[in-house]
């Protein structure tokens, strides 16, 4: 095959590929360049033949559209699920489902740096890919900002990405106060879990994996400005046994995810969960735990990329009375709500609190509370042109 025919191949694979997710990627050189980095042309070949989106397929449907055998269309699948493109987990029934992965959210980029890092002589791969991506997020801001007002509309009506979940004890080991809303509380069977403790007892299959935005990150030569720690990303159930058989994480138990969780919680970090559809009323996939400075979904909303558009149950409250004007929540909130006003109390501006909690955790003088009642949090990108 000549190398016309060749780049329109990886062309068309990323015109699928970038349409899998709910991020609106061009299809540009860098894009492409991504592709060919993890993608031979039998994989090209593969995805072009049978994938359209992000639509689930059936192994009759496969062999269908393949012409390919049993084996070899397990062959094709397994390679691409290694590569973090194709998710090929059994449903509910026991019947294998195949399904194209995004490049972002949640996909090709998160499974690539959930592995714990190589060694700095052999992470020469990981510098090239990571550049890449930091490339394509740029590219994918100045496309935000130059058609703002046209995709404003369509981020106002964007569904919630993730779902916050508040830790609930204080820096010194206290039960943060909640205020309670006794409408919310008469229909607590429809909502889903508000714990990380209740998300985690549901579930048999646990896998821990590297957090893929402080990977990223310190790979860009950034470190993590709380130290965070990296092992800290959880996925639950047939997600589990993806990231398990992939490689991209290790199985944990019960107890040892909520000692994990534990130490995410002591390091200041926000959890995160992820649902199936991005439905709040579908089960939880996964949960992220996320600090300020390196999390894509605070970064990528604060550099102008995408909007912040959240699920949470709670909302924080500021007691002006025994607040001291410490300015410990300022620096800690993870989305910027929180300001002294002139008088040095902390105000909180309440369409960009995401309910996390950390402000109330780490608050020496215990001001803050938090307040039940689900809400939809949704920030545009700011304008930077």
């Amino acid at each position: 095959m000549n190398t016309d025919e060749l780049s329109k191949k990886y062309h068309k694979a990323a015109s699928i590929i970038a349409t899998a997710g709910i991020i609106p990627f061009a299809v540009s050189e860098t894009l492409i360049e991504i592709i060919r980095f993890y993608l031979d042309e039998e994989d090209v070949d593969f995805i072009i033949t049978n994938f359209d989106r992000s639509k689930s397929l059936s192994l009759e449907q496969l062999k269908t559209k393949s012409g390919l055998s049993d084996e070899l269309i397990e062959w094709h699948t397994s390679k691409l699920a290694r590569k973090g493109f194709i998710f090929n987990q059994p449903n509910t029934s026991g019947a294998m489902v195949y399904r194209l992965l995004p490049l972002i959210l949640v996909g090709t980029f998160e499974y690539t740096f959930m592995k714990k890092l190589p060694e700095k002589d052999e992470s020469r791969s990981y510098e090239k890919i990571a550049v890449l991506y930091h490339k394509l997020l740029e590219e994918l801001r100045d496309n935000i900002q130059r058609g703002y007002d046209s995709l404003l509309p369509i981020f106002e009506n964007q569904p919630p990405v993730d779902r916050t979940v508040p830790v609930f004890t204080s820096e010194a080991g206290k039960t943060i106060n909640i205020i309670i809303d006794k409408k919310i509380e008469a229909v607590e069977d429809v909502l889903p879990s508000r714990t990380v403790e209740a998300i985690i007892a549901k579930f048999d299959d646990i896998a821990v994996g590297h957090c893929f935005c402080r990977n990223y990150n310190k790979v860009l030569g950034h470190d993590c400005e709380i130290n965070a720690p990296s092992e800290v990303c959880f996925t639950f159930g047939k997600s589990a046994r993806h990231t398990i058989a992939q490689g991209f994480a290790r199985a944990v138990t019960q107890d040892e995810a909520l000692k994990i969780m534990k130490e995410a919680e002591e390091a200041g970090l926000v959890h995160k969960a992820f649902h199936n559809s991005s439905n709040i009323a579908k089960e939880e996939n996964s949960i992220c735990n996320c600090c300020k400075d390196c999390c894509d979904t605070f970064t990528l909303w604060r550099n102008g990329a995408v909007p912040m558009v959240n699920s949470t149950n709670y909302l924080s409250i500021i007691n002006e009375d025994d607040c001291t004007g410490c300015g410990i929540c300022v620096d800690r909130c993870p989305v910027d709500a929180i300001s002294l006003n002139d008088s040095g109390i902390a105000v909180r501006e309440e369409s960009y609190c995401i309910g996390c909690g950390i402000c109330a955790r780490f608050c020496p003088s215990d001001a803050i509370s938090l307040k039940e009642g689900m809400r939809r949090v949704y920030v545009p990108p700011p304008r930077l042109r």
